[in-house]
């Protein structure tokens, strides 16, 4: 794993994700690499019906939360159902977890979003986002230059993460924000 940009994790369909993939799963995660899960022996799965896959992934994003954004694959390798797209998925999200966006284009959106929904005031001060930038690591790492930055909250992060999820093509790859002093 250590050396690996992307992981496939295989999980069997009738058994569910298991402890030992959780905990598989989020040493991944903290390891910041790319994540892509395969469900294999689909085909056996009983009583298949049009939102069987739907409630199956739901069920399977509750229990990774709060990293959700992981591409979900179905296949079945005895009956070669899926496996180029599970390769095609895994090459998509390394491409995702070594673009570069510019600052420019950063600020342009993520500001736009800070705007919409202000950081929290605390202790009477308002907080001041004024800038993003893109760390130079492996890892897609966003730095936010503010005046407090050691009162921002879990809950505006996950706010941020979600807006940078949204507007930039980050799908498998954790992120990782920073809050600095300007």
């Amino acid at each position: 794993m250590d050396e690996a940009d992307v992981c496939i994790m295989l999980l069997d369909a009738a058994k569910g994700i298991t402890a030992q993939d959780l905990r598989i799963f989020s040493l991944a995660v903290r390891k910041g690499k790319g994540i892509v899960l395969l469900v294999n022996k689909w085909d056996l799965v009983e009583e298949k019906n049009t939102y069987t896959a739907r409630d199956y992934e739901k069920q399977l994003k509750e229990r990774l939360a709060p990293f959700t954004d992981v591409p979900i694959i179905f296949v079945s390798v005895t009956e070669k159902i899926r496996l180029f797209k599970a390769i095609e998925t895994a090459l998509e999200v390394y491409k995702n977890r070594s673009q570069k966006i510019s600052t420019s284009k950063l600020n342009d959106v993520m500001l736009k979003a800070i705007e919409s929904h202000h950081p929290p005031v605390v202790r009477g001060n308002p907080i001041r986002i004024k800038y993003v930038t893109q760390l130079h690591t492996v890892v897609p790492s966003f730095a936010f230059f503010c005046n407090y930055p050691e009162d921002i909250k879990t809950p505006y992060r996950s706010y941020l993460e979600n807006k940078l999820r949204e507007n930039f093509s980050l799908s498998g790859v954790p992120i990782r924000i920073f809050f600095r002093k300007k």
